[in-house]
């Protein structure tokens, strides 16, 4: 049975992952410093294959025995988290990248980086495939995570075309579902928290901006077949139904029943207008491209959020 490491295990969707590679038949090491992943993500396995391990990846790491595949996703994904954690978000995405990729040359492992659709930045190309090399302000203050990401890229392919070193990249795009935090800032737990706390929706901008929400399941599988495949350069995963900020933020009033009035705010720096994965590569190379419908996966994650806030009610005015 393989032995596979992932980093950043414990957040919204290493979590996931350590569950369907433990479905799958691995022995799975969850490693992760719990900055933003939380322990409540991993707490229903109870499996003898799993081992968690509290470390910060930045750090020299020693993995005992042997290791077939490490999945790098260990680094802040929300806004709120990187804005408030520049330096180690940089840190995990350089230092980190370059700990992870020495080990797997330690250990002989195929490593899959987890990137991301923010090194395409502001696009001025739409949809965005992956030979687009992408519109960053790597000075403004998202460019801490996007130029993170895009050295992570860059070390990764350099480890590959150096040392020989079996890689894989996944640019991903939005996703969205089950162990989100609700205070991460990003719109999907915040319109749902929004309405559960019968609160006006917060929309930044005129609203229009577009983006594109895929549903962890559909993600998890989707990173999984390009572990398995032999595709070396970056792939898009994401879901390509582009919808508009205001569309969504309808979309959420109407499946929660709620009756509340959408505000709007200043658009923050350097948020991308456009967001919209071509995904034809991933269609072509993995046979992949997502099934789970909007409805169907904001569903699913407004249960998961109600249970949680149910359960702990302070939930809804202090961070998680």
């Amino acid at each position: 049975m393989p032995r596979t490491l992932v980093t950043g295990g414990a957040g919204f969707i290493g979590s996931h992952l350590c569950d369907k590679l433990l479905a799958l038949g691995h022995h799975v090491i969850c490693m992760d410093n719990l900055s933003t992943g939380k322990i409540d993500n991993i707490a229903h396995i109870r499996d003898e294959r799993f081992l968690f391990i509290k470390q910060d990846v930045t750090n020299f790491l020693f993995i005992e025995g042997p290791v077939d595949y490490i999945l790098h996703f260990a680094s802040p994904a929300s806004p709120i988290d990187y804005l408030e954690r520049p330096i180690p978000t940089l840190k995990v995405g350089s230092l980190g990248t370059h700990k992870a990729l020495g080990l797997a040359l330690e250990k002989k492992a195929r490593l899959l980086l987890a990137s991301t659709s923010e090194v395409y930045g502001d696009p001025l190309v739409h949809p965005q495939r992956e030979d687009y090399w992408g519109n960053v302000n790597p000075i403004g203050p998202r460019g801490v995570y996007d130029e993170a990401k895009r050295f992570a890229e860059a070390i990764t392919m350099a480890y590959n075309r150096f040392h020989g070193l079996e890689t894989r990249i996944v640019r991903i795009f939005n996703t969205y579902g089950p162990r989100m935090r609700l205070h991460d800032g990003r719109v999907v737990p915040n319109f749902i928290r929004q309405a559960l706390a019968n609160e006006p929706l917060t929309v930044f901008g005129d609203g229009n901006q577009t983006r594109s929400f895929c549903f962890v399941s559909d993600l998890v599988e989707g990173i999984i077949r390009l572990l398995l495949s032999d595709e070396v350069d970056p792939v898009n995963l994401g879901n390509p139904a582009e919808i508009t900020i205001n569309q969504f933020a309808e979309t959420i009033l109407r499946l929660s029943g709620a009756d509340l009035p959408i505000v709007h705010h200043p658009l923050p720096v350097d948020d991308p207008r456009k967001r919209k994965p071509d995904i034809g590569k991933a269609k072509r190379l993995l046979n992949w491209e997502p099934t789970v419908p909007l409805d169907e996966g904001i569903r699913q994650t407004m249960e998961y959020f109600q249970k949680r806030v149910a359960a702990n009610p302070e939930l809804m005015n202090r961070p998680d």
